[in-house]
């Protein structure tokens, strides 16, 4: 799945980028940005439906024909364009790129199983995953056709404006890593329940797209973008604010101020760094846009998660005293776990404390969450002009010349 993903989503923008001109392409890059968010959101709905009615594995099938539906639109209503310069593989960058994350990755979430930073299996694998993408990146410049071209970060708006979409993301994907368990966990809701709870996140994001695309005609791409990105990190901070007893009303408001918000960075900023390239870097630029949004998401996950299990840990310690060594083994692990051990010792103080402990663990986490996502606001304020000067328009592109290419 992740590499049909990547191979998919750079084709896609440059397609775009070939296929409309003017404010139709700014329109249709937000529009493919922000299905992204919306799929984070309607998935959960989808899924909850599939488990409550059917097993596990039809989450998986349920792909086979959304794909074939998508391969026909593919084949009957994509130009057939391709690009008149061939770029040849880069298997050097993508074994180090995939390496250097895995094992960054796998050090963070092992920092949060074992609690502890000093064990040589928690430090060694970080050590290795920075190194392994140093040299990913010593390399992508002495490439000729890198997959990965780093020197598109020298511009200052599209390297800040990718910086600050993959804090944003960051954000949004360990946020909502601790929505699933905030809801299935503590508050008991069931697959279907959760899911249909994050309804209003979808809503959200379908709004704020066209609400941005038509605030950005008239006014500053960073007037709309910025205290957007800075709503959006104040509602992920908002999670510290939610507790065992908080009414659903006020999560489904926050989660739908927290839709609209992202919604309205996610696909103007994209549109506004992928136009800002040259036509024929449209395919590259897109695919480090892609890039840094999807390891933004899985460093956040890692970072997310790893606060959550340290701060839990510590928060449960004290409600484990006098109970039998496995219990106490299993309740270290998670909420979850202890929940379900609670359970089957008929101990329901120790499930209780578990709640306790994972809503102080969540609260941290939210804070840590909403610092880095307010980092982004930064990052995008500095990195977009001021002015709302127009560029030029991009040229028209040669449809002939593309199909003669073809």
């Amino acid at each position: 799945m992740g590499v049909g993903s990547a191979l998919i989503t750079p084709a896609m923008m440059a397609i775009l980028m070939w296929t409309f001109t003017g404010p139709a392409r700014a329109a249709a890059i937000g529009i493919f940005s922000t299905s992204a968010g919306v799929g984070m959101a309607a998935g959960p709905v989808l899924a909850g439906f599939l488990l409550e009615h059917f097993w596990w594995g039809s989450v998986f099938l349920i792909n086979v024909p959304v794909a074939a539906l998508a391969l026909v639109g593919l084949a009957v209503l994509v130009p057939n364009f391709r690009s008149p310069t061939l770029r040849p593989l880069d298997p050097a960058g993508m074994l180090l790129s995939i390496s250097g994350l895995v094992a960054l990755s796998y050090g963070l979430i092992r920092a949060g199983q074992v609690a502890a930073w000093s064990r040589t299996d928690v430090w060694a694998p970080i050590v290795a995953g920075l190194l392994l993408l140093t040299v990913f990146v010593l390399v992508e410049l002495r490439v000729k056709a890198p997959s990965f071209d780093p020197r598109l970060f020298a511009q200052r708006t599209f390297g800040g404006g990718n910086v600050a979409l993959g804090l944003l993301l960051f954000g949004v994907a360990a946020i909502t890593f601790y929505s699933a368990f905030y809801l299935q966990g503590a508050l008991g809701f069931s697959p279907m329940k959760a899911g249909l709870a994050n309804i209003p996140t979808a809503l959200g994001a379908l709004a704020g797209a066209p609400l941005a695309s038509r605030l950005v005609r008239r006014l500053p791409l960073r007037l709309v973008t910025v205290p957007a990105l800075t709503v959006a990190a104040l509602t992920m901070g908002g999670y510290g604010f939610l507790g065992l007893q908080t009414p659903l009303v006020w999560i489904e408001i926050l989660l739908l101020i927290q839709g609209l918000s992202v919604g309205m960075v996610i696909g103007p900023v994209t549109a506004a760094l992928i136009s800002d390239l040259p036509l024929e870097q449209a395919g590259a630029g897109s695919a480090v846009t892609n890039t840094v949004r999807q390891t933004g998401s899985v460093i956040g996950i890692a970072v997310g998660g790893t606060i959550m299990s340290i701060m839990y840990r510590r928060e449960i310690e004290p409600s484990l005293e006098g109970a039998p060594g496995p219990v106490q083994d299993q309740a270290r692990v998670s909420a979850e776990q202890a929940r379900h051990v609670a359970t089957a010792v008929h101990r329901p103080t120790l499930a209780q404390a578990a709640d306790n402990a994972f809503i102080h663990a969540m609260h941290v986490g939210a804070g840590w969450i909403a610092a880095i996502a307010l980092l982004g606001a930064a990052v995008l304020l500095i990195a977009l002009p001021a002015a709302g000067k127009k560029k030029d328009p991009l040229p028209e592109p040669d449809y002939e010349e593309a199909r003669s290419s073809v």
